[in-house]
């Protein structure tokens, strides 16, 4: 299926059309768009552009809460900090930790903060405790040996899942790290917001 960038927006006009009518330039960050934009917004896309399957179809955008998870000064290399995210639901545990190596979507002075959701993608086995400084990596899931790779947005290196364990999105404020959303998709849920 061909998703289009087509969107369609409150003035009735395409995101191409607006862009044109205001010279290319943007007037809004992403972020800024989404904070001012409540929970969450709904917003029309057009599916098959250009195609006898063309058809506009509704799509919603979620904003996840901004948490304050620790404090980067107080974060020790290689020692998880375990906090719960996005709510305080079933398979919302999470850990952040300082690798001490660059990895993807890291954040501080050296990119190597980054937070992970605990329950393995596979059938949801808890990775609580299974941080492995040496390899960066998290797991065996003690289900299915499933392992993840902390360095690389948790893909996985060995075992029986086929998903990348959920990233979560932080941000850092001077001194205060904050998650911001999630990238993928929690164990046991259809989607990560619940409610």
């Amino acid at each position: 299926m061909n998703m289009s960038q087509d969107v369609k927006t409150q003035s009735g006009m395409t995101r191409k059309q607006a862009a044109k009518a205001v010279g290319h330039k943007c007037l809004v960050s992403r972020r800024n768009f989404l904070i001012g934009a409540g929970v969450t917004t709904t917003i029309m896309i057009t599916l098959n552009p250009g195609t006898p399957q063309a058809r506009e179809v509704p799509a919603q955008i979620s904003e996840y809460p901004r948490k304050f998870v620790a404090k980067l000064s107080d974060l020790k290399l290689n020692e998880p900090f375990d906090f719960n995210y996005p709510d305080e639901g079933e398979y919302s545990e999470n850990m952040i930790v300082r690798m001490g190596v660059t990895a993807g979507g890291g954040i501080g002075p050296d990119q190597d903060v980054v937070a992970f959701n605990y329950a393995c993608t596979h059938q949801g086995g808890s990775l609580y405790d299974s941080y492995k400084a040496d390899t960066k990596s998290l797991g065996a899931c003690p289900l299915h040996l499933s392992t993840y790779d902390l360095t690389r947005h948790g893909i996985l290196i060995s075992g029986q899942a086929y998903q990348s364990l959920p990233q979560i999105l932080l941000e850092l404020e001077g001194d205060d790290i904050y998650a911001t959303g999630i990238f993928g998709l929690i164990f046991g849920r259809k989607e990560n917001l619940h409610g």
